[in-house]
């Protein structure tokens, strides 16, 4: 069951990003990223990492493709032109492929079992979270209220 339901993951995971990549209209663009994140979600529950998942799910699904689909919408401009495809981004993408399949069969300690961890709940993670990680945790909720409060502004300005 598990192998039918990785490949069905897989399919619908690179079928949305492969849309994403390929549309032009960006809306659709940004709905088929949607699609892709969900595939990444669906591939942590699983493998039983459920509180990944949902953190997948709220933090990408629900903030960064809201926030992706909210900035195409304010920023949409009335002129569409035409896009040429850039083939020197597909020939990129096919050397950084490469190089990481390189890097990954070169590495001699695939065959090397992981050391047994003990499972993670979600109440060590969040005690974690607030005692020794308190300030990055804190700098990063006052960076993203600042990207925030930056992009009103660009967008106030913009009306005006």
């Amino acid at each position: 069951m598990s192998a039918a339901a990785l490949i069905v993951i897989a399919i619908v995971m690179l079928a949305g990003a492969i849309a994403a990549a390929l549309l032009p209209r960006l809306i659709q663009a940004a709905l088929c990223l949607v699609v892709a994140f969900f595939g990444i979600a669906a591939l942590y529950f699983l493998l039983g990492a459920e509180f990944v998942g949902l953190v997948q799910v709220f933090v990408y699904v629900g903030a960064v493709a809201v926030l992706i689909v909210f900035t195409i919408l304010l920023t949409r401009r009335d002129s569409e032109k035409e896009r040429v495809f850039n083939w020197s981004g597909v020939l990129l993408a096919l050397a950084v492929f490469a190089a990481l399949l390189w890097a990954i069969f070169g590495t001699p300690s695939l065959a090397v079992a992981a050391p047994a961890v003990e499972p993670l709940s979600v109440r060590r993670i969040g005690e974690v979270l607030m005692t020794d990680y308190v300030w990055p945790l804190q700098c990063v909720g006052l960076l993203l209220t600042a990207a925030l409060l930056g992009a009103l502004v660009l967008v106030m300005e913009e009306r005006r």
